[in-house]
């Protein structure tokens, strides 16, 4: 019976193993694109927006496209802005219960080229059990920043790296593929933070329980349309929060 279901849960989303997590808020001006570009991709990928009452109209723009998607786009919506990382974690959760093997984060916005979906995927394919789409793994690979962001982002990195002993080099990425059994295994009700360290969480959980780390080469592209939810106190939260999990890691309270 249990095996029966399993099957109707696939049936249902569209035969693919592969689900895109796509959190949004205020995103009207990409979001229709961004999906007809996934779903444009020679490898099936399912696709769920995870929206956060977006008063743009977000929300009812997935749900008319998801007539045309049926069984490969699907919505969840939140009643408020509550974070990236809380709104990441509700996706995983859905991922896991509608029986997803490769699980991804992506950005909206198209800084993330969803060309990329494919190369995560074949790593993880390939014994990985996290993929990271990395900027900084061949140097710096990023369009469009000014370059006070750029060495933020490159020198937080350089800072996660040393504190925690993680060998990555982009530990803030946000374009991610997951293995199941990461999520299944790294304690989801554990997350703490919501903001930019949401990152390096998801990264040092997995990094503790000893699963093997890739990172891919991409080129990241800053938004052209839309607002940046970037802010001082999601800085400050990565800032003290990478301290905090290598402490709580320290007496094994992570």
């Amino acid at each position: 019976m249990g095996k029966k279901l399993i099957f109707a849960d696939k049936f249902r989303c569209g035969m693919s193993d592969c689900l895109v997590i796509i959190p949004t808020f205020n995103e009207i001006e990409n979001i229709e694109a961004m999906i007809r570009k996934v779903f444009s991709l020679a490898k099936p990928f399912d696709v769920l927006i995870v929206d956060d009452n977006s008063p743009d109209g977000t929300a009812q723009k997935v749900d008319a496209l998801m007539r045309e998607f049926d069984g490969k786009l699907f919505l969840k919506n939140r009643t408020k802005k509550s974070g990236l990382g809380t709104a990441y974690v509700a996706g995983f959760k859905w991922a896991l219960a509608h029986q997803y093997e490769y699980i991804f984060e992506m950005d909206a916005d198209f800084s993330h080229n969803p060309d990329d979906l494919e190369k995560l995927q074949q790593a993880c394919a390939n014994g990985a059990d996290m993929a990271i789409g990395s900027r900084y793994i061949t140097g710096v690979n990023v369009v469009n920043w000014p370059l006070s962001r750029v060495l933020l982002s490159y020198f937080a990195s350089s800072y996660v790296r040393l504190i925690t002993g993680m060998k990555i080099h982009d530990a803030t990425a946000g374009f991610i593929c997951y293995k199941r059994n990461v999520l299944e295994t790294i304690g989801l009700d554990r997350v703490k933070f919501i903001g930019y360290a949401f990152q390096i969480e998801m990264k040092y959980r997995t990094f503790a329980k000893k699963f093997n780390i890739v990172e891919v080469p991409i080129i990241f592209t800053d938004r052209t349309k839309g607002q940046s939810k970037m802010s001082n106190a999601i800085i400050k939260e990565a800032v003290f929060g990478v301290i905090s999990l290598r402490i709580r890691k320290l007496f094994n309270r992570l």
